[in-house]
């Protein structure tokens, strides 16, 4: 595998105001019809942002386990807190299989909401 390119703080940031824009996006009521494939590629089993939020916090566990110069407590604590994050986050690829079963389904158009 070839060595990766650093990431810029940049590209970082870029990274989150996407998922914002995102999230605003979907905050307006899109047709579930447009919505779908976005979220379908954001929970994508091997790819999606669960499997990649895992292996970061993963990797930053491994990071800090392997360069900090003292293993405290507090160090150990902050490890341990990046792994069970990292399999929290990785078990949400469950959500892939549910954006599946969304895709099968019919959905009515986007309107304005039922009057109560």
């Amino acid at each position: 595998m070839p060595n990766p390119t650093v990431p810029s703080s940049d590209q970082a940031a870029q990274t989150t105001a996407a998922l914002a824009q995102i999230r605003d996006y979907l905050r307006t009521d899109p047709p579930a019809s447009e919505a779908l494939p976005l979220l379908a590629g954001l929970l994508d089993e091997d790819t999606g942002i669960p499997i990649l939020l895992g292996d970061v916090l993963r990797s930053a566990a491994r990071l800090v386990s392997q360069q900090a110069g003292a293993q405290t407590d507090e160090v150990r604590l902050i490890i341990t807190g990046l792994r069970e994050a990292a399999q929290e986050a990785t078990d949400w690829h469950i959500l892939h299989w549910d954006m599946q079963r969304l895709n099968g389904l019919t959905f009515a158009p986007a309107g304005p909401p039922p009057a109560s």
